[in-house]
């Protein structure tokens, strides 16, 4: 890996929700007219992604095995999902190829604003290779393809843990929450955990990552809340959460912190031990680049602590997909195999050196790329995160992120916050939470 990546930033979903929700009422007023065309040869698409482009040489070597030229708009998260929305709704033109987030997916298959894939894409013999592919199915439909591999799993500053004595490695809840406790009583960090409580989407994910923890789910198949009785795994969770900011575990200006500026700024310098919900990649991309760290060769990834063992690692990746205003559709499906295959993977995440990387590129979704990158020692900490993808990576929502998500991750951030303020009670926030899921549920 070759570069620093703030793999989630803060989101502003509320406008895309309203857009989205104005849209589900536009959807049945007719089909518009769209002229798409089935050419593949001697056309040049438009590629719309939150990331920086590939290098010149590697999209001039598409277009000379295709005859398809590339041209690439980087475009923020924010923008870049206001602009899908606004063209969906207007039946206009945008680009032959864009994102599809993971939260997104409930939405986009609900709208039918993208071509299913497998209309152009073997998917089924894509999931042996891409355990993330899972979330990016709506239905029967696979929305997207990832074109990056992400998860959030635990890190801790070995020498840290080391110095107060105790197991770097802890398997439990229970034992990790101990051992946070030691790190404390024995100054080693005056507040050894990163928990960003900025109300924001990271916090969002950060809960649903301690909820897998403590063995439970967020959500059924219907959107029922699953974490509203006082003893669910969801509740346990948060009542975690504040409880460690509250007990003196979390600094008091993470009130205030986003999941990228703690990682960047606490974890990166030292000042806290763990981050129970980091993002894979973030060893080799942020914790051992001198440029950005004081702690390089001190952290490490663990097998995410749970009530009786090791938890499943909760998935967010990023994902590209053919949205139906496309003038080229089934060109846009012959540049995301390319640009989803083992081999530029592999190059992308720097196994062939920084020419032939993507600056702003996090870790692979392939299996294969990610095994070759570990064998060859260019990914920090690869066996590890090959066996979490493989073995313990799971979508956040097992059925589908509901196509209200935005709303509802808008209301799990918000009451988290509130309760880590003190505004409300942990069964305040709790009780906001589960009434907006059952409201956006019912519809």
């Amino acid at each position: 890996m070759t570069s620093i990546r703030a793999k989630r930033v803060p989101r502003a979903f509320t406008a895309i929700a309203a857009v989205a929700s104005l849209a589900l009422v536009a959807a049945g007023c007719g089909n518009g007219s769209n002229t798409a065309s089935d050419a593949t040869k001697d056309v040049t698409i438009t590629v719309a992604l939150a990331v920086d482009p590939p290098p010149k040489a590697a999209l001039a070597e598409f277009t000379k095995e295709t005859g398809i030229k590339v041209t690439w708009s980087t475009v923020d998260w924010d923008s870049l999902q206001t602009k899908i929305a606004a063209a969906a709704t207007a039946k206009t033109y945008f680009a032959d190829a864009t994102d599809v987030d993971w939260s997104r997916v409930g939405q986009l298959g609900k709208l039918g604003w993208f071509y299913p894939m497998g209309q152009y894409v073997d998917t089924k013999a894509l999931a042996k290779d891409m355990p993330q592919l899972t979330s990016f199915t709506s239905g029967k439909d696979v929305v997207g393809i990832p074109f990056d591999a992400s998860f959030l799993t635990t890190t801790v500053n070995k020498k840290m843990f080391q110095a107060a004595g105790v197991d770097p490695a802890p398997k439990t809840m229970t034992e990790y929450t101990n051992d946070l406790r030691k790190i404390k009583q024995k100054g080693i960090a005056q507040y050894p955990l990163d928990i960003p409580f900025a109300a924001a989407e990271g916090l969002s994910t950060y809960w649903y990552q301690t909820t897998a923890a403590f063995g439970g789910t967020i959500l059924d198949g219907k959107g029922k809340p699953q974490f509203d009785k006082p003893g669910s795994p969801g509740y346990k969770a948060a009542q975690w959460m504040v409880d460690a900011i509250k007990g003196g575990l979390v600094p008091p200006g993470n009130i205030n912190v986003s999941d990228s500026q703690g990682q960047q700024t606490l974890m990166a310098k030292g000042r806290v031990a763990s981050v129970f919900g980091d993002y894979s990649g973030n060893v080799g991309t942020l914790y051992d680049v001198p440029a950005s760290s004081s702690v390089v060769g001190q952290v490490e990834y663990l097998a995410t602590p749970g009530v009786t063992g090791p938890g499943p690692n909760l998935s967010n990746p990023d994902g590209i997909g053919i949205p139906k205003t496309a003038k080229y559709p089934a060109a846009a499906a012959k540049f995301i195999q390319w640009f989803t295959s083992a081999k530029n993977q592999a190059d992308f995440a720097g196994a062939r050196g920084a020419e032939h990387a993507l600056p702003s590129y996090n870790m692979p979704s392939r299996l294969t790329a990610v095994n070759q990158l570990t064998k060859a020692g260019q990914l920090k900490g690869g066996a590890q995160l090959a066996d979490m993808l493989k073995n313990s990576s799971r979508p956040v929502f097992p059925e589908g992120a509901p196509s209200w998500y935005p709303n509802f991750s808008n209301a799990v951030y918000t009451n988290l916050h509130s309760a880590a303020t003190g505004t409300i009670s942990v069964p305040a926030a709790i009780k906001n939470i589960a009434d907006t899921a059952n409201k956006l549920a019912q519809g």
